[in-house]
């Protein structure tokens, strides 16, 4: 299984968002950088099994990218051979 991991210590907005996560996938040219766009790709276009996991995320990045994570976590469970998982930065692991 493909594991790719989208490391949130610098990522303040979905455009930091999509912008590593094209480095880390490849993704086709005409891929939308949105939700709907990044479900397509995981259903048709990406090459599966696969898991993608967030590491650094900071609590204060949990409201700004809820809508991803629903989105994320609906996919683990309906999409066999995709599963995602994230990790939050540890109290005192901030600086």
């Amino acid at each position: 299984m493909k594991t790719i991991y989208i490391d949130f210590t610098d990522l303040g907005d979905y455009d930091d968002f999509y912008a590593q996560l094209k480095e880390k996938l490849t993704l086709p040219e005409f891929f939308g950088d949105n939700l709907d766009a990044l479900y397509d790709a995981i259903t048709g276009v990406l090459e599966l099994p696969l898991h993608i996991e967030f590491v650094n995320m900071s609590v204060e990045q949990l409201e700004t990218f809820e809508d991803l994570l629903v989105m994320l976590e609906d996919a683990d469970e309906e999409i066999e051979d995709f599963t995602f998982s994230y990790f939050l930065v540890q109290y005192g692991d901030e600086e």
